[in-house]
């Protein structure tokens, strides 16, 4: 018999908070959560983390389950709070990561009478999380969160939200957190089927024109090793899209940079001209494949490993389904291959990676230099040789997104967090917080735009109250840069709502919040303000870096065409 006394329903909440590890949680109090605030107040098990709005909350909670193998928490209050999360909600919902979300409820007797700060919390984030509860009984509470823990970090990972209403975080029950949960409704395969991996490895020993195609599955799986070993079994080429670099080392001789709209010419001609694709948990995105019909205009056979049997064949017919965690996919499909008992073709393949070499020698990263005005891309490459590519890199969304993801060369999982599936504007510096909340002592490099780092800018203050000290690079072109890129290309040059025409003073704003502000214009000078603001540990330095207004991220494939109908350059206009 349990003699335990009983507690609110808040207390209830912050111990399974400490009974699932939780060491930090972001969030913002309001009138709906303030029963869970006090409790928080008196408790020691976890940190909580005071932002200066709900979206950063989220995404710094996003961040900090990326940038780790831990669960992101956040709390929001009711209302407004719940409404300034969805997007930070949709964002870790399109990247699959796994996260939990406490919003409050106004009480459960004004629920549905239009009260004060009251919204359909549940109807509104339904199409955004992975799974949501409205909470309407305490003694369900524990219960509750244990299953949102579960059902975010299982199977496809994402975000869950529990709603608790105020008088719910009131009411009193014996504290008991279950051990272990079972949904009969819920229930993630893990292993592939022996069967299909075995089709599988005999396809890929077969080809003559193979490719390893690789997404965010392998991060969130923690399968880099596993795909690192595979790739260099097979002595196959390897691409990783936007979400999954790092996945395979950049530094390898058989990477061949990212594939898609950015990706390398070697690595979208590869793709288009393979004869067996494996595609190893990514989902064929819009983004990656360019026009579909154009994919398919070449014959291959397609394997596609995925946690999700839904994102099979969702948007490219595939023949080999392998539905399975990553990791787990990945272990058997290396002891299957210990025991084929044929080996790949070596002078197929040799005549293989002679046609990628052709490819690789039109150098379609290379850009032009200048002595008088700094190209955003050396400011990435000098970031990359500073940090010597161990830092973890987070980037808003556009073009200082693109030329990251291109110059900075990763190595290792877990090291690159960005927004890769909603494309949301405003993430980096709230992601910089996770990250380095998450990885104390570690380089937290923030490269943003001014359009971005401008939408939570307040966030500022956090970094300063928690002495938060990511160093941010502002590529700064006074323009929102893709959206001028897509006015020059495909609208005439009509610079429409594109130019920001009344910027701050950005180092002064910076040493306002506290911290170390830079302003660099030209080329010689970028070296050195990067050792300095990287040599000052303890601090925050928000480095202005002046760039080429003209500058556009190459190579492109525009809308509509497929992926070997690649622009290199302007000359390609």
């Amino acid at each position: 018999m349990n003699t335990e006394a009983a507690i609110t329903g808040a207390e209830i909440l912050v111990r399974c908070l400490a009974e699932e590890g939780v060491e930090h949680v972001f969030g913002y109090p309001g009138g709906a959560v303030l029963y869970i605030y006090d409790a928080i107040f008196k408790q020691d098990k976890f940190q909580h983390i005071l932002v200066r709005h709900e979206q950063a909350a989220i995404h710094a909670a996003d961040a900090y389950s990326r940038s780790s193998q831990k669960t992101g928490v956040a709390i929001v209050t009711s209302g407004p709070g719940v409404t300034n999360a969805v997007t930070g909600l949709s964002t870790a919902y399109m990247d699959s990561v796994p996260m939990v979300v406490i919003s409050g409820q106004v009480p459960s007797h004004a629920i549905g009478q239009d009260a004060f700060q009251e919204c359909d919390t549940v109807g509104i984030t339904r199409p955004v999380v992975k799974h949501n509860f409205l909470v309407k009984d305490v003694k369900d509470l524990a219960e509750t969160v244990k299953k949102a823990f579960y059902i975010a970090r299982t199977g496809r990972p994402g975000p869950v939200l529990v709603d608790i209403p105020k008088d719910i975080s009131m009411h009193k029950h014996v504290f008991s957190y279950p051990k272990e949960i079972e949904m009969r409704s819920y229930r993630p395969v893990d292993k592939g089927h022996s069967g299909q991996i075995r089709k599988a490895v005999q396809l890929l020993l077969a080809a003559e024109r193979p490719m390893i195609y690789t997404g965010g599955g392998v991060i969130l799986a923690n399968a880099s090793n596993e795909l690192n070993k595979l790739v260099e079994r097979l002595g196959f080429p390897v691409t990783n899209t936007l979400m999954g670099l790092g996945g395979s080392r950049a530094s390898s001789d058989q990477y061949v940079g990212m594939p898609g709209m950015h990706g390398t010419y070697e690595a979208n001609m590869a793709m288009q001209h393979c004869d067996v694709l494996i595609a190893i948990g990514a989902r064929f995105d819009d983004r990656v494949i360019g026009n579909p019909k154009h994919f398919a205009s070449n014959p291959r056979k397609i394997i596609h490993v995925d946690i999700d049997p839904s994102s099979i064949s969702k948007r490219v017919k595939v023949d080999i389904p392998i539905v399975g965690n990553v990791k787990d996919v990945l272990v058997e499909f290396l002891a299957q291959l210990d025991a084929a008992e044929h080996k790949a073709n070596p002078a197929q393949l040799s005549k293989w990676w002679n046609q990628i070499t052709e490819w690789r020698g039109r150098d379609c990263l290379k850009y032009p230099g200048s002595d008088t005005i700094i190209k955003p891309q050396s400011v990435v490459e000098k970031v990359y040789e500073i940090t010597r590519g161990d830092a973890f890199v987070t980037s808003d969304v556009g073009q200082h997104q693109m030329w990251a993801a291109q110059y900075y060369r990763f190595d290792k999982p877990r090291r690159w967090i960005n927004s890769g599936g909603l494309g949301t504007m405003g993430v980096g510096l709230p992601y910089a917080m996770g990250v380095q909340m998450a990885n104390p002592g570690a380089t937290v490099a923030c490269i943003t735009g001014e359009g971005s780092i401008q939408m939570n800018i307040q966030e500022l203050a956090t970094c300063k109250q928690y002495h938060l000290t990511p160093k941010i690079i502002l590529l700064n072109n006074r323009f929102l840069g893709m959206v001028r890129q897509w006015q020059e290309l495909d609208y005439g040059s009509r610079y429409s709502e594109s130019y920001m025409d009344s910027l701050p003073d950005f180092e002064k704003l910076a040493e306002a919040y506290g911290h170390v502000g830079m302003r660099i214009e030209k080329p010689g000078d970028v070296d050195g303000a990067l050792r300095e603001g990287f040599g000052l540990k303890d601090r925050l330095v928000f480095m202005n870096f002046i760039t080429d207004q003209s500058e556009n991220v190459w190579p492109m494939v525009q809308a509509g065409k497929g992926l070997s109908e690649m622009l290199l350059g302007s000359e390609d206009l």
